[in-house]
């Protein structure tokens, strides 16, 4: 389902951006990272209080696997961050800019929890795959 909101997302987005409901907040757990489907692009979640989530796509940019959401979460400074699990590069989600060097960002994606739902805003446009895998993410 797509939904139309008035109010500013979180962060920019550009003039192909749709919000996309996807899940009770209560579906996801508190600090745990979990993968979702939004219209054809694998997304991770992560409820990282109460009612703040953010989210990234579940793609790792470095190999292309589809890892993300089963990232660890933690902080740097003020920063929440998710540590890639396969080779622990570290990113902010808020910006998506990788904090172990000079490695690949991570596109994030504004969210909004609007009456007890978790609204993601995706460009229009497939994302742009990287790394030694290639194909679709599944599953």
């Amino acid at each position: 389902m797509t939904a139309t909101l008035p109010e500013a997302p979180t962060r920019p987005t550009g003039p192909a951006t749709a919000w996309h409901d996807v899940c009770a907040l209560t579906d996801l757990e508190p600090l745990w990272g979990e993968a979702a489907r939004v219209a054809g692009r694998q997304v991770a979640l992560y409820r990282v209080d109460g009612t703040t989530v953010l989210a990234a796509d579940h793609r790792d940019p470095r190999t292309g696997a589809c890892v993300m959401a089963r990232g660890i979460l933690g902080s740097r400074g003020a920063a929440v961050t998710v540590a890639s699990p396969l080779h622990k590069e570290v990113y902010d989600l808020g910006s998506g800019r990788c904090l172990s060097g000079d490695g690949p960002e991570l596109p994030v994606h504004p969210v909004l929890v609007r009456d007890g739902r978790v609204l993601v805003a995706l460009p229009s446009a497939p994302p742009v795959v990287g790394g030694p895998f290639r194909g679709p993410c599944v599953g």
